[in-house]
């Protein structure tokens, strides 16, 4: 009779010890910054404006060109950290962040700032990836990777929603430049910390033909997809946009089919066809649009319909981070105990009765009850999406993690602009078919074109965006209950293994 020896359990991934939190705070340093760089000029423009004196079509660039920059190179840096090191291009970044910093915060002409802030927007396409991939390398272990992944959910919203704030503050107290200084200390700590703290990882395909290309058609059919969406959502319907948006699905379509025809493609197309990877891009472009597209009408709401100040309105919409707070680590939690599509799906339809609480709001509504639901709907989406970028890292292989997030990324961003134009749509005709028909023109169009009137024909338009937002309002929350039923049937697990 022959004896078998047992056999020893296989060792599962290493855990990451000091080093690696230490190394993922650092990392969160840069996160915050170019998240906030999305909305801090949000106070800062009056300011400008005044002292550079730009026409509007300069204004709206110097406020758009940092997001169109970075929603276009998102995929060509993710892809590049792949090739030559994610710690390289972040580092890279970092630097270039600081020096576009001071030449945003010194530029004496509307041309020398939108040129900055394109290079911040360079920067920031640098940034983003490399911060999700590396932490990809540091945590293998799937629950403390959760556990980073939540933390840079919250980081990246809680930096969303802290630049008018610091906007605020510091234009108070300062000259306009100073929005843009507030960055180089963390950027120089990142800089020296960086080399100490995080390793440096490469893909499989670092030694493979870099296809400059693909770059191209990547950056060319983003910004012409994002920017065309953006101008139909603040304007209307316009032959320019609308063929601007056709034109990018155009060469979107040119560059999918290039990446099959590569040896080294910039994105692998079989990840998208992974059920955990594909379907977390597609929720979290979804809740994206949700969140987004909302967020127009709740600022317009505290503002033009209560009457706060911007900085009052900036500051109140902290409130609804409380629920993100609370909620994301819960659910990075339950997801430890249960299958994580039922958590996701979970926080999706806690965001959908958010929105659903919000669309009864009416003139008459307390702020606090307006306050609850915003931080339902943020607690539950942001969990939901903190869960959906975790399972997304991991679907990934290690090789290809920067691309993966620079992909996940441009979802998101792709989502927003989505976002603004169909729920900005559903709005705008609320609001069109609430107005009286005897109002001036202006106001019949818009809130703010109204402004100016008289007071029934102005209490009239705040009524009638009340009414639009509660739509708006609805249309999120079918966004939400689509989420909800894409995360059961893509996201759930098939027995007890991971989807596929």
């Amino acid at each position: 009779m022959t004896l078998l020896a047992p056999t020893e359990p296989e060792p599962g991934p290493a855990l990451a010890g000091r080093r690696e939190w230490t190394a993922l705070g650092v990392l969160m340093l840069p996160l915050l910054l170019v998240s906030m760089d999305v909305s801090v000029l949000y106070f800062a423009i009056p300011s400008i404006s005044a002292d550079l004196r730009p026409g509007a079509t300069q204004q709206l660039w110097i406020l758009d060109t940092y997001g169109f920059v970075l929603a276009g190179l998102l995929i060509t840096m993710g892809a590049l950290g792949d090739r030559l090191g994610r710690r390289r291009i972040l580092l890279g970044g970092a630097a270039l962040f600081g020096v576009a910093s001071v030449a945003a915060a010194y530029a004496h002409t509307p041309g020398a700032l939108i040129g900055a802030r394109a290079l911040l927007g360079v920067a920031g396409a640098c940034l983003m990836p490399a911060t999700l991939a590396l932490i990809r390398v540091l945590f293998p272990d799937p629950g403390q990777r959760a556990k980073a992944v939540t933390l840079w959910t919250s980081v990246m919203a809680g930096g969303i929603s802290l630049g008018p704030v610091v906007s605020g503050a510091l234009v108070e107290h300062f000259w306009w430049g100073s929005v843009f200084l507030v960055s180089l200390p963390a950027m120089a700590l990142l800089l020296v910390l960086g080399p100490l703290l995080l390793p440096e990882s490469k893909g499989a395909a670092a030694t493979g033909r870099f296809d400059v290309l693909s770059a191209a058609l990547s950056l060319a059919s983003l910004l012409t997809l994002v920017g065309g969406i953006k101008e139909l959502a603040k304007n209307g319907w316009a032959p320019l946009p609308a063929l601007a948006v056709l034109l990018g699905l155009l060469l979107a379509g040119v560059f999918l089919r290039r990446q099959t025809r590569l040896a080294h493609p910039m994105i692998d197309l079989g990840l998208l066809r992974n059920r955990a990877y594909g379907g977390s891009v597609l929720v979290n472009l979804l809740a994206m649009a949700a969140t987004v597209g909302f967020a127009v009408f709740l600022t317009q709401y505290l503002q033009s319909v209560l009457g706060q100040s911007p900085f009052e309105a900036a500051l109140w919409s902290l409130v609804p981070t409380g629920g993100v707070l609370l909620a994301a680590p819960a659910a990075a939690g339950l997801a430890g105990r249960i299958d994580r599509a039922y958590v996701m799906a979970g926080g999706f339809l806690l965001s959908a009765a958010g929105f659903a609480w919000l669309s009864a709001v009416d003139r008459a509504t307390p702020l606090w009850v307006v306050l609850v639901g915003g931080a339902v709907y943020a607690g539950g989406l942001v969990s939901a999406m903190t869960l959906a970028n975790e399972l997304a890292l991991g679907a990934a292989p290690p090789e290809r993690a920067g691309a993966a997030a620079a992909v996940l990324e441009s979802g998101q961003e792709l989502g927003g602009a989505l976002g603004m134009a169909v729920l900005g749509a559903v709005g705008a005709a609320v609001y069109t078919s609430a107005m009286p028909a005897g109002a001036p023109a202006a106001a019949r169009e818009t809130l703010g074109g109204a402004l100016a009137s008289p007071g029934p024909v102005l209490e009239a338009a705040r009524e009638a965006f009340v009414s639009a937002m509660s739509g708006a309002a609805v249309g999120a929350a079918v966004l939400m209950a689509g989420a909800t039923a894409l995360s059961l049937v893509l996201l759930r697990a098939r027995r007890g293994q991971e989807a596929r």
